[in-house]
């Protein structure tokens, strides 16, 4: 017996007062009408129906029997629509993890426009610098920086790259001496940032050379725009996205060293658990924030 079929057999039986109309209205023949009928009793172990050649009526447990069925299948529509309206348009609540700097830097000022043209969703925005697990956590997509893209199960779509200058202040160099060549760093003060590839060790590039430098600092912190506080301060060096000092170093604040190595680039990534069957609210957000990443190319240097 195909239990959802044989609910909604007994209901329109029981709202038509009449097997043939019912089998109309459902389209089944009247011999699978009343066969739904009897194994539906059957299963029950009670007489749900009263009928004779001229009439029929509810009996006292089908009366009981239909109010209950009534509102399990009226329960299950509203949740088949509910489902359909979520499967068209981006509805319910979308829960994304990012990088805070990222964040605020790319997104912040845009998600107020993003969600009047989705009136029907709402945004859990989660900033933190930590790299979440999005499914024990219950997210359903999160932005990463990552120099080399990891091994996962999870769809990554690529969305930016972004360049990484060393820096300080014109004083701070005036005072210890701008570093000519990477080996110069070892006399300075560096200002860690402790998440990304390049916590522990800078490395640059020139002509095929390679010269990596261990970070030995007096200041970690877990936030770029702590780090480019620092910077402002005086308190040293360090690699730090070049967007995120651009106005800095356009108005002579800070000023960049080493300028002929390449040095940190980081690929940032919106990442989600499959592709398969993705809801229209994850979709939306993934198109805005390739609009938001592409409209000040985060890789210009």
């Amino acid at each position: 017996m195909d239990r959802f079929t044989a609910l909604r057999v007994f209901r329109q039986v029981a709202e038509q007062g009449s097997f043939a109309e019912a089998g109309r209205k459902l389209g089944l023949s009247p011999p699978a009408i009343s066969k739904n009928i009897a194994e539906l009793e059957a299963h029950l172990g009670v007489r749900l129906i009263n009928r004779t050649t001229r009439r029929m009526a509810l009996t006292e447990e089908g009366k009981t029997y239909l109010e209950h069925v009534s509102r399990g299948l009226d329960a299950l529509i509203e949740g088949e629509t509910a489902l359909s309206s979520a499967r068209s348009s981006p509805v319910g609540t979308l829960r994304v993890s990012a990088p805070m700097t990222v964040a605020l830097i790319r997104l912040s000022e845009a998600i107020p426009e993003f969600l009047s043209r989705h009136p029907d969703l709402r945004l859990e925005l989660h900033l933190d610098d930590r790299r979440v697990d999005i499914i024990r956590e219950g997210f359903d997509l999160a932005i990463r920086g990552y120099s080399n893209l990891e091994d996962s199960s999870l769809i990554a779509r690529k969305l930016g790259v972004m360049s990484h200058v060393l820096c300080a202040t014109p004083s701070y160099f005036a005072t210890h001496g701008k570093p000519q060549t990477p080996s110069d760093l070892a006399k300075l003060d560096h200002i860690r940032f402790p998440h990304g590839p390049n916590a522990d060790i800078w490395e640059f590039r020139k002509d095929g050379q390679i010269e990596r430098i261990a970070v030995a600092t007096r200041y970690s912190v877990s936030s770029s725009l702590a780090v480019r506080d620092a910077l402002r301060a005086g308190f040293g060096v360090s690699l730090i996205p070049h967007q995120y000092v651009e106005k800095d170093l356009q108005e002579g604040r800070l000023e960049t060293a080493l300028d002929t190595w390449r040095t940190a680039e980081v690929t940032h990534y919106a990442v989600y658990p499959s592709r398969q069957h993705l809801a229209p609210k994850i979709r939306a957000f993934l198109d805005f924030l390739v609009r938001q990443f592409a409209y000040g190319r985060i890789a210009d240097r």
